[in-house]
């Protein structure tokens, strides 16, 4: 029997394999990644692992995936749980400056000894067909008519999916089909792509054009974790590869990590076939899929997520003297303010990982790797999605992290927030 962790340990560096190879600049990006933490290592022997062990961050991905309605959703809900990942938090990027179409969710382990065996996530959004501040009713009709007719889940995978949540894990010959199914879904088509029907959806939103504009889903980005994400930068960046304009998050400074930093390499144009009007295909090319990476904190309170919030929504030119004068500067300030969150056992105090995501951060990532803005009408109303509207839609309940935290540190004796 291939128990429910190790299953999801195969599917993260199946998907890691696959990738490399579909994006050769992430396999490089992976080797820089691992690089740099063993120099990290070196250099910082008593506190690299401080937020986790060298061999949970070096196996640690996180992937970024997009579909088109609740149904689709409600499958890859099925799918991961298989893997023992369930929905964790609400992230709207419609409110997001640019907007992006989508509402997300992320599939993770929720249980402490589940995530420190593999924490593998994978950011999930889905297209909101129905906001006229993006889609008109005629396009929204021919986007729904067009996302019904696909499947993107074959019924085999989803049946060896319910098995293995249902029992734990799966034996060896079903693992193995599990496994490279799953893999399999992710990788990109081969199939032409209709180039007027997907400029007609770029027109509204890139992100709208990757999701409802071809026949399949894709991994958009697969993330590794690293322990010095300014070292990794410039590391990158000296090797040639263009990176986004800067690191997302929190800024650099001298006091205690929090929450995630991250950055990406830009979206590299991809070759892909198109079908034209006249039934002929073309060679062309789409720039849609990137290589990001992370850096990864102790998680926030609610009130310390308020004071970070606050910080970095002041004048953007002097957000490092804001953070520097006024965020905590050691753990023990984070526990006096009950900033952050911590576990108890055995008398020991210890941060807990911050095993989730900043809508903001993850909204510059999109935008840092597109051509053009969303266009959105203003004075419309926006569809009605909320956590619970989309947990209702998935079928399952969409967990709340500031819950799961408060759950971990009091189970090791510590206070409740």
């Amino acid at each position: 029997m291939a128990e429910i962790h190790e299953l999801r340990s195969r599917f993260a560096a199946a998907l890691s394999r696959m990738y490399g190879r579909e994006v050769p600049a992430y396999a490089t990006l992976v080797e820089v990644t691992e690089q740099v933490n063993a120099d990290f290592l070196s250099a910082h022997p008593d506190s690299a692992e401080r937020l986790g062990s060298i061999s949970r961050v070096t196996a640690e991905r996180h992937g970024a995936i997009r579909v088109g309605t609740p149904a689709e959703m409600h499958d890859v809900a099925v799918l991961f749980a298989g893997f023992g990942m369930y929905p964790v938090g609400f992230y709207d990027l419609r409110e997001a400056a640019p907007p992006v179409p989508v509402v997300s969710t992320a599939f993770r382990p929720i249980d402490p000894d589940e995530l420190a065996r593999n924490p593998f996530r994978v950011f999930t959004s889905m297209l909101t067909t129905s906001d006229r501040r993006f889609f008109d009713a005629d396009l929204q009709r021919q986007l729904d008519g067009f996302l019904s007719r696909r499947r993107l889940f074959p019924d085999v995978l989803l049946s060896l999916a319910r098995r293995a949540a249902d029992d734990g894990g799966l034996d060896e010959t079903q693992a193995q089909r599990f496994v490279s199914l799953a893999t399999s879904v992710f990788e990109l088509s081969h199939e032409p792509v209709d180039l007027g029907w997907y400029r007609e959806l770029e027109r509204v939103s890139a992100v709208a054009a990757d999701i409802g504009g071809v026949t399949g889903t894709h991994i958009n980005h697969l993330t590794p974790r690293v322990l010095d994400i300014d070292d990794l930068y410039a590391r990158m960046a000296a090797r040639g590869i263009a990176m986004i304009d800067r690191i997302q998050g929190p800024p650099r400074w001298d006091g205690p990590p929090v929450l995630l930093r991250q950055t990406s390499f830009r979206a590299l144009a991809e070759p892909r076939r198109f079908a034209l009007p006249d039934g002929s295909v073309t060679d062309g090319e789409l720039r849609v899929r990137f290589g990001e990476v992370e850096a990864r904190g102790i998680a926030l309170t609610e009130a310390g997520r308020a004071l970070y919030d606050e910080l970095l929504d002041t004048d953007p030119a002097n957000v490092k003297g804001m953070w520097d004068s006024r965020f905590p500067r050691s753990e023990d300030e984070l526990e006096k303010h009950e900033f952050a969150y911590f576990t108890y056992d055995d008398g020991v105090r210890a941060p807990i990982v911050y095993e989730d995501f900043l809508p903001k951060s993850a909204a510059g990532i999109f935008r840092s790797n597109l051509d053009t803005d969303t266009a959105s009408t203003s004075g419309e109303h926006g569809a009605d999605f909320s956590r619970a509207s989309l947990a209702e839609a998935i079928g399952r309940d969409i967990h709340d992290p500031y819950e799961l935290y408060r759950r971990q540190q009091e189970q090791s004796g510590g206070p409740g927030r």
